[in-house]
């Protein structure tokens, strides 16, 4: 039986084979049976005659006193001579057909000489006919009833499972003050899988609970510090400052705000998308030219080149922090992976593709880059190897599709599709 059809069906199948079986052994129990005490009725019924007719008519010289339906052969006997249908017939019982007539033979070994009745059954053969059709009637209406009453129990069977299942499915059940399942079934096996079910949907709740709780305990926490870091740095770019000191204010100025935008990123990750308020919405060209003023002149300091390169734009607008955040990380790794070379930012119709000629990553490792804390086999930067992790998330949030391959260059190149033909607009509400 195939495990993968739905159990209603299992159920069914189970319940009209069991049937089929157990009644068709019944029904040829009825046959075997049938057959049996024919045979041995026969047998004791023709074996007097055929006695009778050896130790008293033939004995006395009288002809056989027999019925219209029963005729005597013997092999010493030109009177009654075995004719040559009958000339192989086996010692004991037997049943024969010809044509349209049955008969029964019983035939006798006495000192070398055979004797043989022969008796026509055809009014017995038809009766025992009819038996057998109402015994295969009997069969196949115990089949199809079993296929009734399959579908019946199956369905009763099926019930609360399927009312359990409805209920699992209702998204409401996340919610704190969902009633618990078990008590509304009964103490059976059902009711220990609603049962097992409140248990893990509990933790479940919990898990939300805590992290709802920690989401709006950084939200409150971060934004206070990061605003006195902020403000501090602004106070003191007015003071008169030397270069060095200069360069340090601006790193941790550019620390402080992407230590903002990474609380926005998370904070919009988190939040439950049937009741978040709809975020303001912009088009990629914006986006990118706020990304590419912060990071072209990080990756030029370096000594690489930094290429910005339209091909098409794609349509739609979409959420600027994730999509920032997804670029942003990008550019930070091409930043740090690359030596020597170029980068290359290149925007199309379906949407952008972030090139560069660094070190690569080698094919049997591209499909676990995007796992969380997995860095490869060369670590830069003082990163945790969460960033591709972060993209990873935020593209399966929003509908969007991230590929890594290799360049031509022999670095990494990493393709994010926001639209293409099948769809209006990859970008959905976060």
């Amino acid at each position: 039986m195939n495990t993968k059809q739905p159990f209603a069906q299992r159920i069914l199948v189970a319940f009209v084979l069991m049937t089929a079986i157990v009644s068709g052994l019944f029904s040829l129990g009825i046959v075997a049976v049938v057959h049996f005490i024919e045979g041995h009725l026969v047998s004791q019924e023709l074996g007097r005659e055929l006695s009778q007719i050896l130790h008293e008519d033939l004995k006395h010289g009288r002809a056989p006193r027999l019925d219209a339906s029963t005729r005597f052969f013997a092999s010493d006997s030109d009177q009654y001579p075995i004719p040559p249908q009958y000339g192989k017939v086996k010692e004991g019982f037997n049943e024969m057909v010809e044509g349209d007539q049955a008969y029964y033979l019983y035939g006798q070994e006495i000192n070398g000489r055979t004797y043989l009745l022969v008796q026509e059954q055809h009014e017995f053969e038809s009766r025992e006919q009819a038996l057998f059709n109402v015994v295969l009637a009997g069969f196949l209406f115990a089949v199809l009833a079993s296929w009734g009453l399959g579908v019946i129990m199956a369905r009763k069977v099926m019930a609360p499972i399927s009312r359990l299942a409805g209920q699992v499915r209702h998204r409401d059940q996340l919610h704190s003050l969902a009633p618990p399942l078990a008590p509304q079934y009964p103490d059976d096996e059902v009711g220990q899988l609603a049962s097992a079910f409140d248990s893990t949907l509990g933790q479940v709740r919990q898990s939300l609970e805590r992290e709802r709780l920690f989401t709006s305990d950084v939200s409150h926490e971060l934004r206070t510090p990061l605003m006195i870091i902020a403000t501090s740095c602004e106070l003191l770019a007015e003071g008169q400052l030397s270069p060095r000191e200069q360069e340090q204010l601006a790193r941790i100025n550019r620390a402080c705000d992407d230590m903002q935008h990474l609380v926005q990123t998370f904070l919009q990750l988190a939040r439950d998308k049937r009741n978040a308020s709809v975020d303001i919405k912009c088009g990629v060209q914006n986006i990118i030219e706020a990304q590419v003023s912060h990071w072209a002149p990080l990756i030029e300091q370096k000594g690489l080149s930094f290429n910005l390169r339209y091909e098409g734009q794609p349509p739609g607008l979409f959420n600027p922090t994730l999509l920032a955040t997804v670029l942003s990380n990008l550019l930070r790794n091409a930043l740090h992976y690359t030596e020597s070379g170029h980068v290359n930012l290149i925007v199309t119709e379906q949407g952008f593709s972030v090139e560069d000629t660094g070190i690569g990553i080698p094919t049997e490792q591209q499909e676990y880059m995007f796992q969380p804390f997995v860095r490869g086999q060369h670590n830069r930067g003082e990163g945790l190897g969460l960033g591709l992790s972060l993209v990873k998330r935020i593209c399966q949030a929003q509908g969007w599709q991230i590929n890594l391959n290799s360049s031509a260059s022999g670095g990494s190149c990493f393709n994010v599709i926001l639209f293409d033909d099948q769809t209006e607009s990859a970008a959905v509400p976060a």
